[in-house]
């Protein structure tokens, strides 16, 4: 990574940078994450979009694999891009014959060349590119690398409405050995979450887990994707497939289409 995206602060939580994210979870990432969508859905609805065999795949944010690496398994053409050296150091381990492409970098400057089937951004990866311009080059970015009728699919959650104010300190987990808070910090003039997992273990030194993301809405990803050239194929609540209520649905799985 060049030393100016290292050098490049993020608004919100003094001294974080692009590198942040992985320092401060890439350890905790597959014990704390493994069950935030399901594995088996997500490899099922990637396979309908596309009826070519294997997919030709593209993660961006690849984290350690919880996605790329059972897709890889099923013989899919995997390539993960990730700016983390510590996520991608545990997606080495758990990938030891080296299934998953990888390519170190961001979700825009990174893009490989392609061209890939589906491009997939999961679990609110999108947002971690914490200005609504890069988030619109992403998508353009994507449209460039997408095969023509190839298909881009973002999952993130709906912003609340009317959005939320103010700081806010949660109980995330505990045990008889150990207490993790969740302290976020939401502005919704700036469409943003800052937050820290502090991790108190006992005999154990504090541990901060540091996080900031830009939320979009539904219609401003919408936005991007149309200025990208691309159109939205369909909305989903989840990779199960439950309908997307926008008045109701917390999270949604929007499927983006290049024209064919």
């Amino acid at each position: 990574m060049p030393a100016a995206a290292r050098a490049s602060r993020m608004a919100g939580v003094k001294g974080y940078d692009a590198m942040s994210y992985g320092e401060g979870f890439a350890d905790v990432y597959d014990e704390w994450y493994e069950g935030v969508s399901s594995v088996t859905d997500t490899v099922t609805l990637l396979e309908s979009l596309v009826p070519a065999r294997p997919l030709r795949v593209l993660e961006l944010a690849v984290g350690t694999g919880r996605l790329a690496l059972p897709l890889a398994r099923r013989g899919h053409l995997v390539t993960g891009v990730d700016i983390s050296p510590d996520m991608l150091a545990v997606l080495a381990a758990n990938d030891p014959e080296g299934l998953v492409t990888v390519v170190i970098g961001d979700m825009v400057d990174a893009m490989p060349p392609g061209p890939f089937d589906v491009v997939l951004v999961a679990y609110n990866s999108l947002f971690m590119l914490t200005d609504p311009a890069r988030q619109a080059a992403c998508f353009s970015a994507v449209a460039g690398v997408l095969a023509p009728g190839g298909a881009f699919v973002v999952e993130a959650f709906v912003p609340s409405d009317p959005p939320r104010a103010g700081s806010d300190v949660a109980l995330r987990s505990m045990t008889a050995s150990s207490v993790v808070l969740s302290v976020t910090m939401t502005d919704p003039l700036r469409q943003t979450v800052d937050g820290q997992h502090v991790e108190l273990r006992d005999g154990e030194p504090v541990r901060l887990r540091p996080y900031s993301l830009r939320y979009s809405t539904p219609d401003e990803l919408d936005t991007f994707a149309a200025d990208a050239g691309l159109s939205l194929d369909r909305r989903l609540e989840d990779v199960a497939g439950e309908p997307f209520d926008p008045d109701a649905s917390p999270r949604h799985v929007s499927v983006y289409r290049r024209p064919a």
